[in-house]
C-alpha cells in the first residue's frame, strides 16, 4: 500500500464522498494538485466521469491507497522525416471528413410540406402528419444531444471575440480547479462551482465580497460596507425593458457599461465551465433578470448576445444563480430570449456548446413550447389541421434545426405510408400538460417596451 508522502499529482484513485442518496461511494479521481497546511496534507482531487463543479480539497483519510495508479512515464513520440513530435505518416491515422449521402429513396423530413391531425391505432390522442416534399441535406437534423458541433463532426475553430467564448485550449492545471472559496451577494452566500479569474490576491479568502447592485468585489466586509455607502445604484445599470409583478429585465450595452458587464462575466464564470474569460464586452448586450424587494432589484440570472451574429445566435451565455435554481427562472430568461427575438422578426438558437444544465432547459422549453403549438391545432371544416415546420419556427422563433432535433428527441416523427407521422401519444400529452400547470412563471408580451437596433451601423456601439 503507497504511503500518503507518495501521493503525487496526476495520481488515480478511489476517493470517499457522499452521493445526492447521501449514501457513501468511492468513485476513481485524480490527484490535480496537493497542498499542506500547518503540516496537514490536502489533495484537490476530479472525480473521473464527473462534472467539475463536485471537485474538491480532501483529506488523506477519504483515498482508498491500496488501489492507487500512479501516472504513466510519457513514451517519446516517434519521429517522421527526423522531426521531433511528429507520428509516422499511415493512411488509417489521417483524419477523414465525414460525407453523408442521401439515398434517392430514403425518405427526408420536410420544412414546407403541411402537416396534418388525425388518430392513429386508437391509442393516440392526436398525430401530425408531414408530406414527402423538397429534400432536407440530412446533417441539418441534429438528432443527437451531441450535434451542437459543427454539423459535419468537426469542431470549428473557437470564437475569440467578446466576453464569453468558447475556447478549451486555456483548460491547464490552474483553470482546472476552483480557486474562490465563497461568494457573498446580498442575503447569500454562493460556494463557486469553477475558476474564475479574480485577481489573484482574492483568491486566499474566505470570502469574496461583491455590491449586489454593481458586482464591484471587495476584499473583506468592512470594505463591503464603505463601498455601499458611496454606490448609489440599486438596480443594474441600463435601461428597464420589462416589469410583472417583482420581476424586472435590464439591458445593458457592454460597451457603455464596460465594468459592469466585466464583473458580470467575472461572476458567471464561477458557474460556467464551457466558456473562456475575454474583456471585450464591446460587442455584447446582457440581458440581467432581477427581483424586487423594498432594498431594490436582486439580480436573478442573466443571458448576454451579441449585437451582431452572423449565426443567428440570439444567446451567447446564460446563466440562473444557484440560490434561484429549479425555480422556473432559467426558463423564463430562455422565453424572454426568445420574445426578443420575435420583436426583432428573427429565429435564433443559443450559442453552442450548451454546459449539461443549459442542454436540459432549453430542450424542455423547446419541448414544451413545440408541443403547446401542436396541440393547439384546430380542425377546420372537418378536415385536418396542416402546419409546417417553418411555419413552427415563426411561430416560436425557434430555429428550424433546433425544431427537427426537439421533435426527434421526443421521438415524434414516424413514417407511414409515404408521409411523416408526428404522433403525440397519450404520455406525451399528459406529461406536458403536468409540466404546464407547474410552470407558473412566464412572460407577458404586454409588458415588453423593447425597440430593437440596427447595429450593422457600427455608429450605434
Amino acid at each position: 500500500m503507497a504511503e500518503v508522502g507518495e501521493i503525487i499529482e496526476g495520481c488515480r484513485l478511489p476517493v470517499l464522498r457522499r452521493n445526492q442518496d447521501n449514501e457513501d461511494e468511492w468513485p476513481l479521481a485524480e490527484i490535480l494538485s496537493v497542498k499542506d497546511i500547518n503540516g496537514r496534507k490536502l489533495f484537490y482531487v476530479h472525480y473521473i466521469d464527473f462534472n467539475k463543479r463536485l471537485d474538491e480539497w480532501v483529506t488523506h483519510e477519504r483515498l482508498d491507497l491500496k488501489k492507487i495508479q500512479f501516472p504513466k512515464k510519457e513514451a517519446k513520440t516517434p519521429t517522421k522525416n527526423g522531426l521531433p513530435g511528429s507520428r509516422p505518416g499511415s493512411p488509417e491515422r489521417e483524419v477523414k471528413r465525414k460525407v453523408e449521402v442521401v439515398s434517392p429513396a430514403t425518405p427526408v423530413l420536410s420544412e414546407t410540406a403541411p402537416a396534418s391531425v388525425f388518430p392513429q391505432n386508437g391509442s393516440a390522442r392526436r398525430a401530425v402528419a408531414a408530406q414527402p416534399g423538397r429534400k432536407r441535406k440530412s446533417n441539418c437534423l441534429g438528432t443527437d444531444e451531441d450535434s451542437q458541433d459543427s454539423s459535419d463532426g468537426i469542431p470549428s475553430a473557437p470564437r475569440m471575440t467578446g466576453s464569453l467564448v468558447s475556447d478549451r485550449s486555456h483548460d491547464d492545471i490552474v483553470t482546472r480547479m476552483k480557486n474562490i472559496e465563497c461568494i457573498e451577494l446580498g442575503r447569500h452566500r454562493l460556494k463557486p462551482w469553477y475558476f474564475s479569474p479574480y485577481p489573484q490576491e482574492l483568491t486566499t479568502l474566505p470570502v469574496l465580497y461583491l455590491c449586489e447592485f454593481c458586482l464591484k468585489y471587495g476584499r473583506s466586509l468592512k470594505c463591503l460596507q464603505r463601498h455601499l455607502t458611496k454606490c448609489d445604484l440599486r438596480h443594474p445599470p441600463g435601461n428597464e425593458i420589462y416589469r410583472k409583478g417583482t420581476i424586472s429585465f435590464f439591458e445593458i450595452d457592454g460597451r457603455k457599461n464596460k465594468s459592469y458587464s466585466q464583473n458580470l462575466c467575472l461572476l458567471a464564470k464561477c458557474f460556467l465551465d464551457h466558456k473562456t474569460l475575454y474583456y471585450d464586452t464591446d460587442p455584447f448586450l446582457f440581458y440581467v433578470m432581477t427581483e424586487y424587494d423594498c432594498k431594490g432589484f436582486h439580480i436573478v440570472g442573466y443571458f448576454s448576445k451579441e449585437k451582431e451574429s452572423t449565426e443567428d445566435y440570439n444567446v451567447a451565455c446564460i446563466l440562473t444563480l444557484p440560490p434561484y435554481q429549479r425555480r422556473g427562472y432559467g426558463k423564463l430568461l430562455i422565453e424572454f430570449s426568445y420574445e426578443l427575438s420575435k420583436v426583432e422578426g428573427k429565429t435564433g438558437t443559443p450559442e453552442k456548446p450548451l454546459s449539461d444544465l443549459g442542454l436540459l432547459s432549453y430542450r424542455s422549453y423547446w419541448s414544451q413550447t413545440i408541443l403547446e403549438i401542436l396541440m393547439g391545432l384546430k380542425s377546420e371544416s372537418g378536415e385536418r389541421p396542416q402546419i409546417t415546420i417553418n411555419e413552427i419556427s415563426e411561430i416560436t422563433s425557434i430555429k428550424k434545426e433546433d425544431v427537427i432535433s426537439t421533435l426527434q428527441y421526443l421521438n415524434l416523427i414516424n413514417y407511414y405510408k409515404g408521409q411523416y407521422i408526428l404522433t403525440l401519444s397519450e404520455d406525451i400529452v399528459d406529461g406536458h400538460e403536468r409540466a404546464m400547470l407547474k410552470r407558473l412563471l412566464r412572460i407577458d408580451s404586454k409588458c415588453l417596451h423593447f425597440t430593437p437596433k440596427d447595429w450593422s451601423k457600427r455608429g450605434k456601439w
